[in-house]
């Protein structure tokens, strides 16, 4: 595969590490289109968009009992296992038994969430609908398997689970259009693809000789997961929030109609937001090895990461918002085509979205977690006040601009600490073209 030539970086390193995560980009890849054309396309022809929206509705409220669920877990086993190899099954082991009783536990924790919702105005997704999403928190403590690929750099098992695991799920709801089944089928193939992907990584990782009947739990360990893992679970769940809270506020202030709308142009949108991953994963390892050798090549290299996030972003917001009503003309039947303006709006916070992502990265490298995790809830808390106040008078594009603004805020929030301005300036300079300017003006 060959690395874009990307002025200050080592191609050879580059080219390296791509063949290291190609795997993993694949499978993300292939999750994308699976997932675009099953659950918008296929999905918005067979439903109307109220029913569309009660079906998405669920997902939504679930998604934040999940983060609640994971305990911040997944990222912090794959670091033990990598120190630790040896205590493979009791870290396992533990760390499945917190996600399991974590699970359960936010069911009740759903039900209150769903009665505070309908305290505005009564929903018209039924509690049993969420209820039934709701178990797919439960089914994800299996998950904690993949810690174990993670932490052994095995992407093609990574690979295996969740492509298999998203074309079962796409023919599954395939066979449901074709049989023409109700509403409440869908609503149970939610939960489904949890089943499958939990068994999917059991059954890989017993190809791989391993068993989960060597697991152990450990008390003791149970503290000290605990103890490391919680801030990397608030900042997950903060990042729901940062990311979901207008899919939860939409049928609050207006109704499931029009999130079925809304979900279409957040679909068309948020499907590019790979790009920022992959990019990110690639060259960032270069990035850090100028950060331990070279101060002026590493700020040079974060500026092209920079330039190469905004070029990018911005041709897929141009071309999207300018042809958004071509879109869904093309993609959409008519009760959907009141997205295409939602679109030409939402596809704008990707812009935030890519070098969001390499900020990210930088105040990681430089020890910034407390930072990173602030400009999350400062987005979180933007995102949810313009809502508040923007969908009951503009709709469903009102939570279109207030994504847009909190983005831009929490990806902009560093210019306001004194130690990150500095990369602050460096953002502003690529996002208005100035250093890509310069460089040709340099040529």
């Amino acid at each position: 595969m060959r690395v874009p030539n990307i002025p200050g970086f080592d191609q050879q390193a580059l080219e390296k590490y791509f063949k290291n995560t190609g795997m993993l980009m694949l499978a993300r890849v292939g999750s994308m289109v699976i997932k675009f054309v099953i659950n918008s396309l296929l999905l918005s022809h067979y439903l109307y968009p109220t029913e569309l929206g009660i079906l998405n509705y669920p997902m939504a409220i679930v998604t934040f009992s999940m983060a609640i669920a994971a305990l911040g877990l997944d990222g912090f086993i794959t670091r033990e296992l990598l120190a630790r190899p040896e205590r493979k099954n009791t870290l396992l082991g533990t760390a499945f038994w917190m996600r399991l009783v974590a699970g359960v536990g936010t069911l009740p924790l759903v039900f209150i969430a769903y009665q505070l919702l309908s305290l505005y105005k009564p929903l018209e997704t039924p509690f049993s609908y969420v209820l039934i999403v709701a178990f797919s928190a439960v089914i994800q403590s299996v998950n904690i398997v993949d810690s174990f690929f993670q932490s052994n750099v095995q992407g093609k098992q990574i690979m295996y689970v969740q492509v298999f695991g998203n074309l079962l799920s796409a023919l599954v709801k395939l066979v449901f259009i074709l049989l023409k089944l109700p509403l409440i089928w869908f609503v149970y193939s939610l939960l489904l693809d949890a089943v499958i992907l939990a068994c999917g990584y059991l059954i890989v990782y017993r190809k791989n000789n391993n068993a989960i009947t060597e697991w152990k739990y450990d008390r003791l360990i149970t503290g000290y997961l605990l103890k490391h893992s919680w801030p990397l679970a608030f900042s997950a769940i903060l990042v729901t929030i940062y990311m979901k809270i207008d899919q939860i506020m939409i049928p609050m202030f207006a109704d499931e109609k029009g999130l079925g709308v809304y979900m279409t142009a957040a679909q068309l949108s948020e499907n590019w937001y790979f790009i920022p991953v992959a990019i990110v994963t690639s060259v960032f390892p270069a990035i850090m090895h100028a950060r331990k050798t070279d101060a002026v090549r590493y700020y040079k290299r974060l500026q092209n990461m920079y330039d190469l996030m905004v070029v990018s972003s911005l041709a897929i917001a141009l071309v999207m918002s300018f042809g958004s009503n071509l879109i869904y003309h093309l993609l959409y039947t008519k009760p959907y085509w009141a997205g295409a303006p939602v679109l030409s709006v939402h596809v704008w916070a990707g812009v935030f979205v890519f070098l969001g992502s390499a900020s990210g990265q930088y105040l990681i490298a430089e020890g910034y977690f407390k930072l990173s995790m602030l400009r999350t809830g400062v987005g979180a808390i933007v995102n949810i006040v313009l809502n508040i106040f923007w969908i009951p008078k503009y709709g469903i594009i009102g939570a279109a601009y207030a994504t847009l603004v909190a983005y831009a805020v929490a990806t902009f929030f560093i210019l306001f600490i004194p130690k990150t301005r500095g990369q602050g300036v460096q953002m502003l300079k690529s996002l208005f073209l100035i250093s890509l300017f310069q460089k040709v003006i340099k040529r």
